[in-house]
C-alpha cells in the first residue's frame, strides 16, 4: 500500500474553477443522459436489482451505521 500521497495542508490555497467549466460539464452530461444510445441502455435496464449476497437487504452492508447516517443527516 502507498501512503506516500501529499498529506492535507493547513495553508493551501483553494483554486476556483472558472464558471465557463461547470457549465460546459453539465451541457457535456446532459447530452450524454439524451444520447440515444443512454436512452436505449435504460430502456434494457432491470428495474429491480437483481438480489445476491453483494447486495444485502437493507441497502448498507451495516444496518446500524446506516441508522446512524440516515439520523444525522435529518437532524
Amino acid at each position: 500500500m502507498d501512503l506516500s500521497f501529499p498529506h492535507f495542508v493547513q495553508d493551501g490555497r483553494v483554486t476556483g474553477l472558472p464558471p465557463d467549466l461547470a457549465v460546459l460539464m453539465v451541457g457535456v452530461s446532459a447530452r450524454q443522459a439524451a444520447s440515444p444510445t443512454a436512452i436505449l441502455h435504460a430502456r434494457l435496464s432491470p428495474v429491480a436489482a437483481p438480489r445476491s449476497v453483494f447486495t444485502p437487504s437493507g441497502g448498507a452492508f451495516n444496518r446500524a451505521v446506516a441508522a446512524t447516517f440516515g439520523r444525522w443527516k435529518a437532524g
